[in-house]
């Protein structure tokens, strides 16, 4: 049996709320909802990502591993912004992606939410 690696972002809200940034089990590793501050929707996402990034790499993943994404909007209208930020980085991986328009986030004034999961292709 694999073992289970949990990755901490140290956010105040793992331990409040009971999750994990990331979770690692053999060579599959799934990120939990990520969000970021910023000015829009795309700098939001550019800044999620990059959270993504930080805990895909602490799992032994990168971003060429990512097989799925979902992304979560409070304003679909923004979905070229967002999809933009995602294409920046997975144009080459072309990864399955579902975006969805959602009533709102943990915080106001936060527009998007992204997790992934990855499929570790190297050996760890």
């Amino acid at each position: 049996m694999s073992k289970r690696r949990n990755v901490s972002s140290a956010s105040p809200w793992e331990d409040q709320v009971g999750y994990s940034r990331a979770v690692r089990i053999g060579k599959h590793v799934a990120v939990a909802g990520t969000t970021a501050p910023g000015d829009g929707a795309y700098a939001q996402a550019k800044a999620a990502l990059a959270k993504i990034g930080d805990a895909l790499r602490e799992a032994g993943a990168s971003f060429e591993d990512v097989v799925r994404t979902r992304m979560f909007v409070t304003d679909i209208t923004q979905w070229e912004a967002v999809g933009r930020a995602h294409a920046e980085i997975f144009k080459n991986v072309r990864p399955a992606a579902t975006m969805v328009e959602v009533s709102q986030l943990i915080g106001k004034d936060l527009l998007v939410e992204i997790e992934v999961d990855a499929i570790i292709s190297k050996k760890a």
